[in-house]
């Protein structure tokens, strides 16, 4: 499973990266708002730190605007994948830019009917909220898994890209079904890595190894 950061902060961007353990990064206009930032020199900005895809998404919701937006945001670096909602007008964009050799990331994907006709469209990635519908008592792992077993019946190419990721467990669960990417808060990246069991072995380890008075440098 390749691992994404959900963010537009830069500077947990650079940390995060520096672990090797970042493939690529999602933004979206609230993330960039939060920045605080001009959309432009942030998105490019993360380009520079990270080699995977970089989804920039379009704020138009008409085709040709949407089309406008997407050429140009595919501009700003070799490593940007437009994000486009899933709307009509938005598979319209999707067809259009995957068939110009752009990829394309299809965002607020609340359906596996929704999921097939991105693929259909040509999408690198599917962007389905797992979190989002969990919210409203519908199992969003199901979801990942409904799409998994359709992408597989048909070869399709388009990567499952687990969104509105709440917690290490949906991480885990979408590892488990198959998913291809999570993309995540930094916040929910760092916690897969702690345990209170690590913890407390390694206390016991250096406290162990300090008895002997020894040094390996």
């Amino acid at each position: 499973m390749k691992f994404f950061i959900d963010t537009a902060d830069v500077a947990e961007i650079k940390d995060l990266a520096a672990t090797g353990l970042v493939d690529g990064v999602t933004t979206n206009p609230s993330l960039i708002a939060k920045s605080g930032r001009p959309i432009l020199e942030v998105i490019k900005e993360i380009c520079d730190i990270v080699e995977g895809p970089v989804s920039a998404e379009v704020t138009a919701t008409d085709y040709e605007t949407m089309l406008k937006e997407g050429l140009f945001l595919s501009k700003l670096a070799d490593n940007i994948a437009v994000k486009v909602p899933l709307t009509v007008d938005g598979l319209k964009t999707c067809k259009a830019l995957s068939d110009d050799g752009i990829p394309v990331n299809v965002t607020l994907c609340f359906s596996a009917g929704q999921a097939l006709l991105a693929a259909k469209a040509g999408a690198a990635f599917i962007s389905p909220f797992v979190g989002r519908l969990d919210d409203i008592g519908t199992p969003g792992m199901e979801l990942i898994a409904e799409i998994a077993e359709i992408y597989a019946n048909y070869d399709f190419d388009t990567e499952i890209l687990v969104a509105s990721v709440r917690g290490p467990q949906h991480v885990i669960e979408a590892a488990k079904i198959g998913a291809d990417v999570a993309t995540v808060p930094p916040g929910v990246l760092r916690s897969l890595y702690n345990h209170p069991l690590t913890d407390k072995g390694l206390d016991a380890f250096l406290k162990d190894w300090a008895k002997t008075g020894q040094s390996i440098l």
